[in-house]
């Protein structure tokens, strides 16, 4: 059902992860080989690496709201994004050594990738719920 919270959750997920591909993470001076130093904005779209998980990331989000009538493999599929999630935070962080120590700065944006990992948590811990009350209510029958 599309009404249920979980789906808001995942919805929002998704929207956050669609976001972090125009919206930098970090700006800063990076050293490019054989050329200057010059001013770049770390956004899901400047790895690739980067930008395959982010996609993997809106993809899986955005099929898990559809899986509502199979919860186990809707919730296995949200903690399968919430790992994917945490490797795409370490990407980024990992990406952010290629810049200059010191000279730039997490931009407010980048709270949409520590946001997709907590929301994904909410949405299974919904689908968690929803599957524990299934449960109880075929015992009562």
């Amino acid at each position: 059902m599309l009404q249920r919270m979980q789906s808001v959750w995942l919805l929002l997920a998704a929207i956050c992860a669609f976001l972090t591909i125009k919206f930098s993470f970090y700006s800063g001076n990076i050293i490019l080989p054989g050329q200057l130093a010059s001013f770049q904005v770390l956004t899901a779209s400047f790895n690739l690496w980067i930008l395959m998980v982010t996609i993997a990331i809106i993809c899986l989000s955005t099929i898990d709201i559809f899986l509502y009538k199979n919860r186990k493999l809707q919730a296995r599929l949200a903690i399968l994004g919430i790992v994917l999630s945490l490797l795409n935070i370490y990407l980024y962080l990992h990406a952010i050594h290629q810049f200059i120590e010191n000279q730039g700065s997490h931009t407010i944006t980048s709270v949409f990738v520590f946001a997709i990992p907590i929301l994904l948590f909410l949405a299974w811990r919904g689908i968690y719920r929803d599957q524990k009350l299934v449960k109880s209510l075929d015992r009562l029958r």
